[in-house]
């Protein structure tokens, strides 16, 4: 594999709304690029980037996707992130290790909610952004109408640096602003011609627009365009190149990705305009050693380090980590040193992806982006770097899982290979928790959404032969009592030897909330003797555990034992756990018992035209709505709200507002819980029993 300097790469995300195009722009641009010589379809699973068999099978893209071509003496490392709410973090993970951000547009749809939350992702990580409106030749597209869609929502350093020729049906290239020639696809070649003579004047237009734009990101060129001079093409392109690296000027493409209309451009504006790894500044980090913070700069010289952004198990080659080099240069038969885990790695392969085809490469410089295979301890998040200068990097932050099922296998004895199944797929992917609740006994999978927890069952049965069933988590609901009781337990047993014999005398009353358990010993004169005492007392606990009135633990109750008898003979620690218990559950029945549930602290951050139906909708789930407040362009609406009522919110709020909110779930207490659902609480726990 050709080795190319840090300043020939060019690194770009391609991001957007779900069905947006991105994974067949990324094959028309392999095939631009000469990398493949077919382009492959969506609908025969036969592109590159889709080669996971869940993303063939739903047609979707799942799993980011790495893949490289070359143009103009410039490795351009695509990397193409799924448009699915439920797959956020592979977006996430890939725009933090990038440049440039190829934001994907529907020119039929316009701009969508996942290319917003993308623009957000970008901006946060300082990402230069670059727009190419797709699908030109699809019944009702406008280029015009997608363009003000993204002037509006991203802002007016927005701005076309080509026009379409023709739509529809009729769409045959674009018009290139700076240029001033039109771009024609034929017969698998690119031809410039003359711009035809109907968009002449709007072409010029749009040009004088895009040139006062481009002066305004130079002092120079500014003053220079502002006495009236022409700009010459040398320093239209540099004042270009300016705007795209300061984030002051956003430009916009069109073509389609299918027909490999308007692809040859897209690729002259990467490799042209676009920042190189190279123009980035100094990557800050922390040093292991000092907990100081040091820097790393873009450059094949300094002093090597790299940041897992993800990592794969692949059936065949084991685990993978990708990697993307921050400086010096990552090399194969090294030895490398962890700083997160502070252990030390073996790099023995590296190879370069596209797709599922891996090509083998003995040094990646500073800038590039590769993948490391059988790395024994490292995983998503870790720093590699020369042991004698160890960096950490900031990690990833990753949302929040926010859908609960509980899994269990479907055969009996597949409870440690689901388990150790889990466990691999959780590695993979890092918007995935899983736990085992040692209350409920059930192992909890927690996910970003619906789609997201059927791809893994999928993948477990796929790939570790493991099918499963799901089912709602168990509430972790609490019982405790409102008034004090006291009551007896006695238990005698005669079996013709030595008998059981065993008797408390038992109050109970309600402490404040939050107290949990407490035991006292107010025996006196040796009703009881001190060495049957800790029975009574384990007795007591056991019944706690259990519950009484639905089989759910109690709290915030005290306990005597203030009188009782014995046997001389008779009497055991047995005997004395029994009366215990027994003496617990008759006070329970008698305290006016009753079940708690957990409430949450709950944050929903929406747009402003949404607020009344979230708020509504909250209310509806027994929500006790707190206050709202502006944060940005959204409003924070703060409530309460049970845990119950909120385990399938994650779906619910995507749909009340078509996928522009987002939440976050805190326990803050137990409260009571309304009679007519303890009443079903208690109901369904009759049926568990029986």
């Amino acid at each position: 594999m050709k080795k190319f300097s840090t300043p020939n790469i060019r690194n770009v995300v391609l991001v957007g709304h779900g069905g947006t195009g991105k994974t067949s722009l990324n094959e028309a641009m392999l095939f631009t690029l000469g990398a493949i010589t077919r382009l492959g379809k969506i609908e025969d699973g036969s592109t590159v980037s889709d080669y996971d068999p869940d993303e063939i099978k739903r047609k979707i893209s799942i799993n980011v996707s790495l893949s490289y071509g070359e143009y103009k003496n410039c490795k351009i490392n695509m990397i193409d992130t799924p448009g699915y709410a439920d797959f956020i973090g592979e977006v996430i993970s890939s725009l933090r290790v990038a440049e440039n951000a190829l934001l994907v547009i529907d020119a039929v749809s316009g701009v969508e909610v996942q290319a917003e939350k993308a623009w957000g992702y970008a901006s946060d990580y300082g990402l230069s952004p670059l727009v190419f409106v797709n699908k030109m030749d699809k019944e009702n597209a406008d280029f015009f109408e997608a363009l003000t869609g993204a002037v509006e929502s991203f802002g007016n350093s927005v701005i076309p640096v080509q026009l379409p020729v023709g739509k529809e049906s009729t769409f045959q290239g674009v018009i290139d602003l700076i240029k001033m020639k039109a771009c024609f696809t034929k017969g698998g070649k690119v031809i410039e011609e003359d711009i035809p003579a109907d968009l002449l004047a709007q072409a010029e237009e749009y040009r004088e627009k895009l040139i006062e734009k481009i002066a305004e990101s130079d002092d120079r060129l500014l003053e220079k365009y502002l006495e009236g001079e022409e700009l010459k093409p040398e320093e239209l392109i540099s004042g270009l190149r300016v705007g795209i690296k300061s984030k002051n000027l956003v430009p916009v493409l069109c073509g389609s990705a299918t027909k490999n209309a308007g692809i040859q451009s897209l690729m002259e504006v990467i490799v042209d305009y676009l920042p190189s790894p190279a123009d980035e500044k100094e990557i800050k980090g922390i040093s292991s050693q000092t907990n100081e913070e040091i820097t790393r700069t873009p450059d094949e010289n300094d002093t090597f380090s790299a940041f897992v952004f993800k990592t794969m198990t692949d059936p065949y080659v084991g685990r993978l980590n990708y990697v993307r080099v921050y400086s010096g240069n990552l090399k194969a038969d090294s030895v490398v040193y962890n700083a997160v885990k502070r252990k030390k790695e073996k790099i023995g392969h590296i190879f370069y992806l596209r797709g599922k085809i891996q090509e083998e490469t003995k040094e990646v410089p500073a800038g590039d982006i590769a993948v490391i295979p059988k790395l024994a301890e490292t995983e998503t998040n870790d720093a590699l770097c020369d042991e004698a200068k160890p960096i950490v990097f900031e990690s990833v932050k990753f949302p929040e899982p926010l859908i609960s099922v509980a899994v269990e296998p479907k055969t009996k004895g597949d409870e440690e290979k689901i388990s150790t199944s889990l466990a691999k797929l959780a590695e993979e992917d890092v918007t995935l928790k899983v736990y085992r609740n040692p209350e409920t006994k059930q192992t909890v999978v927690s996910g970003i959404g619906d789609v997201h927890l059927e791809v893994l069952m999928d993948r477990l049965k796929r790939k570790f032969g493991v099918e499963t069933q799901l089912s709602a988590p168990k509430i972790p609901f609490r019982e405790t009592i409102r008034r004090s009781a006291k009551a007896q337990g006695k238990y005698k047993k005669q079996t013709g030897g030595r008998g059981q014999y065993g008797d408390c005398w038992l109050e109970i009353e309600p402490m404040e909330k939050g107290k949990g358990f407490e035991f006292v010993d107010k025996i006196f004169g040796g009703a009881i003797p001190k060495g049957f005492i800790p029975a009574v007392e384990k007795g007591v606990r056991e019944a706690i555990e259990a519950g009484v009135v639905a089989g759910y633990p109690v709290v915030d109750v005290r306990v005597k034992v203030y009188d009782g008898s014995y046997h001389p003979v008779d009497s055991s620690e047995m005997a004395f756990k029994i009366a215990g218990s027994m003496a617990f559950k008759s006070a329970m029945a008698q305290a006016d018992p009753i079940i708690l549930e957990p409430i949450m602290n709950v944050e929903v951050v929406v747009p402003e035209m949404y607020m009344g139906d979230v708020i509504g909708d909250l209310s509806g789930k027994r929500g006790k709505i707190l206050g709202m407040e502006a944060r940005g362009k959204n409003q924070v609406v703060k409530a309460l709200a049970p845990l119950a009522e909120m385990s399938r919110y994650a779906t619910e709020l995507r749909s009340i507002t078509h996928g522009r909110g987002s939440y976050s779930l805190e326990f803050t207490s137990y409260e009571e819980v309304p009679a007519d659902i303890s009443k079903k609480i208690i109901e369904e726990s009759k049926k568990e029993k029986e």
